[in-house]
């Protein structure tokens, strides 16, 4: 456990991001590490002592007025002190400075259009587009960058805008696949069965000793469906080979 501060006590803090939570009518802080927060949102750090500078509650940290024990009980309904930081980290606030604040945003706007760019082409030339032209388009979308969610996620919500509003030629880069199915008793129903994840199929060859083998194209959000459907009925005997990416990079978890 780290250490417990006491009123009165002098404690620099350095590389530190407050989390703030008002309940109750009250504000409760505490004092973490800049880059911790974000890890143990999204699972990577398990240990709150890893994340907090200091193992304590606080109405305001810069002053060093630590939250009192009664007024915790009563609006959190525990006297467990982790339980009660672990709510402060989910539900809370990050207080970032406004440089901070600008500067990550700037970040997360560029992420989010070279994921856009790496992910999807003109579909007048199958060319990618410049992350400058991407960048453009999304400017004149007006898309505003959500801090609290995933570049990935937000880069889909772009590439949707862009096709709906047709300020830019846009499609998603197809996948290209090579798919056996052994030459099990339901073959044929299991090759039926992810005609319609395909987009097209460019080679298709039937033997009793090896079963059935595409070659196909498909939009990346469907390399996972036709995974887990031939996982299901091949009984691990499969094979799915990704021949192209075109300018895709771990395209199966952009979905």
């Amino acid at each position: 456990m780290g250490k417990i501060f006491q009123p009165g006590s002098k404690i620099q803090l350095t590389n530190v991001s407050l989390v703030r939570l008002k309940k109750g009518g009250k504000r409760f802080e505490i004092a973490c590490y800049k880059n911790k927060v974000s890890e143990w949102r999204n699972g990577a750090e398990k240990d709150i002592d890893e994340v907090l500078q200091i193992h304590q509650i606080f109405t305001n940290v810069s002053k060093g007025q630590v939250a009192k024990s009664e007024d915790l009980e009563k609006i959190f309904k525990t006297t467990d002190i982790d339980a009660i930081i672990a709510e402060i980290l989910k539900k809370g606030e990050q207080q970032i400075s406004e440089k901070e604040r600008s500067t990550h945003l700037e970040s997360m706007y560029r992420d989010i259009s070279t994921i856009v760019a790496e992910k999807c082409i003109n579909p007048q030339t199958k060319k990618p587009y410049p992350v400058s032209i991407i960048e453009k388009a999304m400017k004149e979308l007006q898309f505003s960058v959500n801090p609290n969610q995933s570049a990935k996620k937000q880069a889909l919500d772009v590439i949707k805008q862009l096709q709906s509003s047709q300020k830019l030629p846009i499609e998603r880069a197809q996948m290209r696949l090579r798919v056996v199915i052994p030459p099990l008793k339901d073959a044929k129903q299991t090759r039926e069965k992810i005609n319609s994840m395909i987009v097209s199929v460019e080679e298709e060859n039937w033997s009793q000793s090896s079963g059935c083998e595409v070659i196909c194209l498909i939009d990346p959000g469907q390399y996972r469906n036709i995974i887990d459907l031939l996982k299901a009925t091949c009984r691990n005997q499969e094979e799915v080979t990704v021949l192209s990416l075109s300018s895709l990079q771990d395209d199966s978890s952009f979905v």
